[in-house]
């Protein structure tokens, strides 16, 4: 019996990964772990409300073979730059040592495109101390996803890439394929494709890479 957990599944990628997740026949059971109880039901379901702040008390439902993490937030939703480091580095590399405690063997993380652990910009330093966090856990297999600008059915709205939306739409030609935005659902078939390879090893995948899914 093969299970896979998510973490994220109220957002873009996390939203399409889980119903994926449910409809493909590689995994028996997945599991969603959430802050609310979730819509979607399946017989392959199990959905754990949890208070990410407190992921150790919730420990024992923590076990899968395969964590897909697409937490992430901005930092104007999360309200300060502490906040948004709770959810984008906190949460994912307390996520990976409590699951590999648990044996999970793959871990699968959405990162973003330009993540460096030395780079000036906050957003993307915090990215990249996140990737090294994971990598450090000792999973047998790692595959960090780094994608572009993402496009697709958001529930919120931001108006600042619903601006790149159109920027994209009509002078994309002008931008380097490397940095053009990527529909989100590629970004979920990319996770699912790569687990079921079950390659040990660090991995990176950059934007252009996910492109093909």
């Amino acid at each position: 019996m093969k299970t896979a957990l998510v973490a994220g599944a109220t957002g873009l990628i996390g939203g399409q990964l889980l119903e994926l997740l449910l409809a493909d026949r590689y995994y028996d059971k997945v599991i969603a772990i959430s802050r609310k109880p979730l819509e979607l039901e399946s017989s392959k379901l199990q959905n754990s409300v949890i208070d990410f702040a407190q992921l150790e008390s919730a420990a024992t439902d923590l076990k899968a073979d395969d964590v897909y993490c697409c937490l992430g937030t901005t930092i104007k939703q999360a309200g300060s730059q502490s906040a948004f480091r709770k959810v984008d580095y906190e949460y994912p590399a307390q996520l990976a040592r409590i699951t590999k405690q648990n044996g999970a063997r793959q871990y699968l993380l959405v990162s973003a495109l330009g993540a460096d652990p030395s780079s000036g910009i906050f957003y993307n330093r915090v990215k990249g101390e996140t990737e090294v966090a994971i990598h450090e856990v000792g999973f047998e297999s790692v595959h960090i996803m780094r994608p572009s600008l993402l496009m697709g059915p958001r529930k919120e709205h931001r108006s600042g890439e619903e601006a790149a939306k159109v920027f994209y739409k009509y002078l994309g030609f002008l931008i380097p394929a490397k940095y053009k935005g990527i529909e989100s659902i590629k970004v979920a078939r990319a996770m699912i494709a790569l687990a079921k390879q079950n390659k040990a090893g660090y991995f990176i995948h950059e934007s252009l890479t996910l492109q093909a899914y």
